[in-house]
């Protein structure tokens, strides 16, 4: 009987193909598709005003007290900052995924991998509470600044009417900070691995028709790191939007998209409200992902 199977199979590869897939593909189908349909699906309820209780009928009226001016500034304040976040991170991971793939030795190499991987290897939570206590009105950066004699120009900033507030760590600044810092792995590392790809070869051709380093680096190796940007930039920007422990660690009392999803499901009860928060940052993604494929960033994951 054993062999028999095993010949029918062998003469059958796309069975075989078909049993080895069936497992994951039912579960992705069940628990991530049908989850994710579900939820969509609860955003078309809506919650009655007078009993609290959730109406199973299709309408719109959800979608209605979605796009309300105060909701729509949670949508605008999101979309803000996990663009800010995306441009920061890949500023500041570009140079050292620079280094890590054109200039680093094998022991540098190692060791500054193993320094952009670390903290992922801590919690969380453990990281954004360091970063409240590093950016509070007691912290090291108030007291260097104060060392430094700067009081003045944090003060100064913390003034600012979008970005400040009573202390860095109760601030739109601190928030955009701890982004930057908890996502920035994510960032460096496909773009290091897309400028590992970049032909040496096309480097020294621009370099005997005449180009400058300068204009090597933006005809030749700029372009082709934008692959390994773009893959970055979806892991950066995906991941703030839907994050609620950074902004209420840090921030203030505005909302972000993740928080408010966690209000309207929690204390309010409101769950097709807060399903239907958690489509807008699908589509954003939806909308974000058409564009990164166009740049090759699926090439670089």
């Amino acid at each position: 009987m054993p062999f028999r199977v095993s010949t029918a199979l062998h003469r059958r590869p796309g069975l075989v193909l078909a049993l080895l897939l069936a497992p994951p593909l039912a579960w992705m189908g069940v628990v991530y598709l049908g989850s994710l349909l579900a939820l969509v699906a609860q955003s078309f309820f809506h919650l009655d005003d007078f009993s609290g209780v959730v109406v199973r009928r299709l309408t719109l009226a959800t979608y209605r007290d979605l796009f309300t001016p105060a909701h729509g500034d949670i949508v605008r304040r999101t979309a803000v900052m996990a663009a800010a976040v995306t441009l920061a991170d890949a500023v500041l991971a570009f140079p050292l995924a620079y280094y890590l793939a054109r200039y680093a030795g094998p022991r540098m190499r190692a060791a500054l991998t193993l320094a952009v991987l670390m903290p992922l290897w801590s919690s969380y939570l453990v990281r954004v509470y360091f970063w409240k206590l590093i950016l509070a009105k007691e912290g090291v950066v108030s007291w260097a600044f104060a060392r430094m004699g700067l009081t003045p120009v944090l003060d100064g900033v913390l003034s600012l009417p979008v970005i400040g507030g009573p202390s860095l760590s109760v601030s739109s600044l601190g928030t955009f900070i701890a982004f930057v810092y908890v996502w920035l792995p994510y960032m460096v590392l496909p773009v290091a691995a897309a400028l590992e790809r970049v032909p040496r070869s096309c480097l020294e051709a621009s370099a005997d028709l005449g180009a400058r380093p300068a204009q090597t680096f933006r005809n030749v190796t700029l372009p082709l790191a934008l692959p390994g940007l773009a893959a970055g930039a979806i892991f950066t920007f995906s991941l703030t939007l839907g994050d609620f422990v950074v902004p209420g660690a840090l921030g203030n009392s505005s909302l972000f998209i993740g928080q408010a999803v966690l209000a309207y499901q929690g204390t309010a009860g409101n769950v097709p409200l807060a399903a239907a928060f958690t489509v807008v940052p699908m589509a954003l993604m939806a909308v974000f992902l058409v564009v990164a494929r166009r740049l090759g960033a699926f090439e670089a994951l």
